[in-house]
């Protein structure tokens, strides 16, 4: 298997910086917005923005939920694999609220289509936005796009765009893997 590096760890950091500063730009306060990290690899980028937007940008009251969408897959009844789910977290009321679905990589559209029908359970958001760090634009099955990408990446079939993050993989990084 070989990989590619396409980000580093500065270029990971300027990445992170600008997409949370397109989210001060776009909401302002966020008294009326929530982000909510897709679990589990969407989580890990939405704790890095909010540490941005509170501490950088200074935002007080940024409202941060984590959301699961396993049992919501259009697939998880096709596999012999049993499914472990990981924890949700939508302690945030979604009713009227603007809402920034947070997801690392952005493929198919699957988990996006996913994510919209778990989060109509807990209500119906004013809008919904998504921000990804990697949109693989040629690879989507459904039409959906991002509102706020960090990078678009062009990888065929056969490769994988791998997030790395410090605090689960002793590294800042996105790397290109062939299969």
């Amino acid at each position: 298997m070989s990989q590619k590096q396409l980000l580093s760890a500065e270029d990971l950091r300027i990445i992170l910086f600008r997409l949370a500063c397109q989210l001060k730009e776009t909401h302002g306060d966020f008294s009326k917005t929530v982000l909510v990290g897709l679990q589990p690899r969407g989580v890990r980028l939405a704790k890095r923005l909010l540490h941005i937007l509170q501490h950088h940008y200074k935002v007080a009251d940024v409202k941060l939920s984590q959301l699961d969408i396993t049992f919501f897959r259009d697939d998880f009844r096709r596999s012999d694999k049993v499914l472990n789910a990981n924890v949700n977290n939508m302690e945030v009321g979604v009713e009227n609220k603007r809402i920034v679905l947070i997801d690392d990589v952005l493929y198919t559209g699957r988990s996006i289509r996913a994510a919209l029908t778990a989060i109509d359970s807990y209500g119906r958001p004013e809008e919904v936005q998504l921000l990804t760090l990697i949109d693989r634009r040629f690879s989507r099955h459904l039409p959906i796009q991002p509102d706020f990408c960090g990078r678009q990446v062009d990888a065929i079939q056969n490769e994988l765009v791998v997030v790395c993050w410090q605090e689960e993989d002793n590294e800042d990084a996105v790397f290109l893997v062939n299969k």
